[in-house]
């Protein structure tokens, strides 16, 4: 025992000879741990970011959904949702974390702010006819990455990736809904721009961009080349040959809001610049001139209304000539298609194609116009239940020169009986309740009802769709409804 001490004492006695000496070395004294410290200048959850005096905030939300009918989350149209048949999923689920990091320092010029959305998605895979694990033809492995909001803000200008100005507040989603509401303008998931916003005070500000609308989630709408179409390509809504050409000037883009505590209003404009490729695969085939489209919308908000506290009520419309995407926005398919049963031919089948504007080879450029609204009311029960009634409308009008050529094709193509006309509307209504049990945390239940209210009536001659397993046949050409269910969980922090 007594050499076991010895042996321990030497050791600690060593250890402490080794410690001094290596202190003793040391040039300076050790620096003090620096702790993480509450930054207040700019609400809740900002930290300063050690040794700087820059605040720093984490959030985004967790997500789960789950629903029946239209994918996650839209109207049942395309493959395969509108396939209507043993390739079509009935129901889904969507597994998403979103990160959001926010950072804010304070200059003798105003803050400077850096700001970024990622978002990681796994969704139920679609299939095709040939592979469950392809869609179309290309990896369907229905895991996905996204890049939503990535800026900077500084002296009023904004330079990044970010939500349009154009857009309202609430983008395509005034009392929830779907992702698929036309009737207004929605890049809830970005677009790439610079924008000045001045503030005049009492709420009022004003607000011009540059945007690149190629880099919204959906791209720009068509510019059809209506000599190229293709029976295979106009039973699903593509009358023709997309064909842009480079890009030669950003959308210009401009907002006056009032926001105020009795809401808001604001008016936003856009010019939209259509620059074709040309009519053939090389140059001496010649082009069109460039054409601009335009679009003008409006949205109001009204707070504090009579029927509960935290009521609210959005409403906007639009009107769009020659630029089609801030109508029929982002997240809406541009050409879709809806199969459903008949009485007069093997299946009934609606399809409808989006355009900015249209040409025949020799021709310039026609624009297509659209008008559309949307709106929604939201009613609090109580603090944790508030339920939801919501709707848009959109409509699409072809000019007299693009109608010819596209029912001389549907005709000369798809041997057309009946009366022809590529205009459609599209309307959604839908209600939904949401359940917060506690702060941050909610539980939605979402039903949305979608019509296709197309103008062609008769039969087509098809000849036969293979990602959707439809054979060449007799098809009515017909109105299509859809139904959808989301149920969803989401957690923020």
């Amino acid at each position: 025992m007594k050499l076991v001490k010895s042996l321990l004492l030497g050791s600690a006695a060593g250890l402490i000879a080794v410690g001094g000496a290596q202190a003793a070395d040391l040039p300076v004294k050790a620096k003090a741990v620096e702790y993480v410290k509450i930054c207040s200048l700019y609400g809740a959850g900002f930290y300063y970011m050690p040794g700087t005096d820059t605040c720093i905030k984490f959030g985004g939300y967790v997500r789960a959904d789950y629903w029946a009918q239209g994918g996650d989350y839209g109207f049942r149209q395309g493959a395969n949702q509108g396939s209507n048949n043993r390739l079509t999923n009935y129901w889904g689920m969507r597994a998403r974390m979103d990160l959001t990091v926010d950072t804010r320092t304070a200059t003798e010029y105003g803050v400077v702010r850096t700001f970024a959305d990622m978002v990681f998605t796994w969704d139920t895979q679609a299939v095709s006819n040939s592979n469950p694990s392809t869609l179309n033809g290309t990896p369907n492995t229905s895991a996905s990455l996204g890049l939503y909001h990535a800026f900077i803000q500084f002296a009023g200008f904004t330079f990044g990736r970010t939500v349009s100005i154009f857009d309202a507040p609430w983008q395509s989603y005034p009392a929830g809904g779907p992702d698929t509401l036309p009737g207004g303008s929605n890049h809830v998931t970005g677009i790439n721009q610079v924008a000045y916003t001045a503030d005049f005070g009492q709420g009022i500000t004003g607000s011009i961009a540059l945007e690149d609308e190629t880099t919204s989630a959906g791209g720009q709408s068509n510019l059809w080349n209506l000599s190229s179409a293709t029976a295979a390509g106009i039973i699903t809504g593509a009358y023709g040959a997309n064909n842009w050409g480079g890009t030669r000037s950003p959308d210009i883009t401009g907002a006056i809001r009032v926001d105020q505590a009795w809401g808001l209003a604001q008016i936003s404009v856009a010019a939209h610049d259509m620059h074709a490729a040309y009519y053939g695969a090389t140059e001496p085939t010649g082009h069109p001139g460039d054409k601009w489209g335009w679009a003008v919308q409006g949205s109001l908000s009204i707070k504090n209304i009579p029927t509960g506290a935290g009521d609210s009520i959005n409403l906007q419309a639009v009107y769009t000539d020659g630029a089609s995407r801030y109508n029929f926005q982002s997240l809406f398919p541009q050409t879709f298609f809806m199969y459903s049963g008949s009485g007069i031919a093997y299946q009934g089948l609606g399809f409808a194609g989006i355009a900015d504007g249209v040409y025949t080879t020799g021709s310039g450029i026609e624009s297509v116009k659209s008008w559309g609204f949307r709106g929604g009311y939201t009613h609090n029960w109580s603090p944790n239940w508030a339920s939801a009634i919501y709707g848009g409308y959109g409509a699409i009008q072809y000019g007299s020169g693009g109608k010819a050529a596209i029912c001389a094709n549907m005709v000369t193509l798809l041997g057309l009986t009946g009366n022809c006309n590529p205009d459609f509307n599209f309307a959604v209504i839908g209600v939904n309740t949401v359940w917060t049990p506690v702060k941050n945390l909610a539980f939605t239940a979402d039903v949305s009802w979608s019509r296709l209210d197309q103008k062609y009536s008769g039969t087509i001659a098809s000849p036969g769709l293979a990602a959707a397993a439809k054979p060449a046949a007799l098809y009515e050409l017909k109105d299509q409804d859809s139904v959808a269910l989301l149920l969803r969980a989401q957690r923020n922090f």
